[in-house]
């Protein structure tokens, strides 16, 4: 398991403005992915993460569906429901305000009951969502993350105002690929949230 430290080093700082450009090559660079790189992907991150202690602990797991060339998801979340886990996809109700979340079943998966939202994400339209606080751990996308645990998403800021609503209780996990990680320090805003963990194919990091 990796571990990251806050050694004496000089980082530069990635400034606001620098974000948008960084943004876009780390997708254009998933995009590029191919398919036996994102199973390889997968597996190491299952592995890894069926042995977290905050994971094997959990009862109800918020998870996405990779839509962007994001680590794939699939496998883990039959994992999860195999032990008897609840798995939680969040859902876009409005474009302002925070996600709410919906139960994932392996009959959702198999039969394809999924909609597709106007942002390119697959979602349950159901008419019961829940509250991340009902949440133990979310594991969350993200396109950029650094050593300190700050995250860049994909710019619409649904995760950053959904965790700010539940600062304390729910344990936040970002999964990416290792080249996603800055060689410095992402510049902040006052609605950013920071991460408990990180975990990708080679590292699991805490900070």
């Amino acid at each position: 398991m990796g571990s990251i430290s806050s050694d004496q080093i000089t980082l530069d700082k990635i400034a606001i403005n620098q974000i948008p450009a960084r943004r876009k090559q780390i997708r254009k660079q998933r995009r590029q992915l191919s398919k036996r790189q994102l199973r390889q992907a997968e597996t190491a991150v299952v592995q890894k993460l069926l042995n977290v202690a905050e994971i094997k602990k959990a009862k109800r797991i918020g998870l996405y569906l990779s839509d962007f060339g994001e680590v794939p998801t699939q496998a883990l979340i039959q994992k999860l429901i195999q032990q008897n886990k609840k798995v939680y996809i969040p859902m876009i109700c409005n474009m302002n305000q925070r996600l709410v979340w919906t139960e994932l079943t392996l009959n959702h998966l198999h039969s394809n009951r999924l909609a597709k939202h106007r942002l390119g994400m697959q979602q349950i339209m159901a008419s019961r969502a829940f509250d991340m606080a009902r949440l133990d751990v979310v594991i969350m996308p993200l396109v950029l993350f650094d050593r300190f645990g700050h995250r860049v998403g994909m710019g619409g800021g649904f995760y950053d105002r959904t965790l700010a609503k539940h600062p304390y209780r729910t344990i936040r996990l970002g999964l990416t690929h290792d080249f996603q990680e800055v060689n410095g320090i992402l510049a902040t805003q006052i609605w950013d949230q920071n991460l408990d963990l990180v975990c990708t194919p080679t590292r699991l990091i805490r900070f």
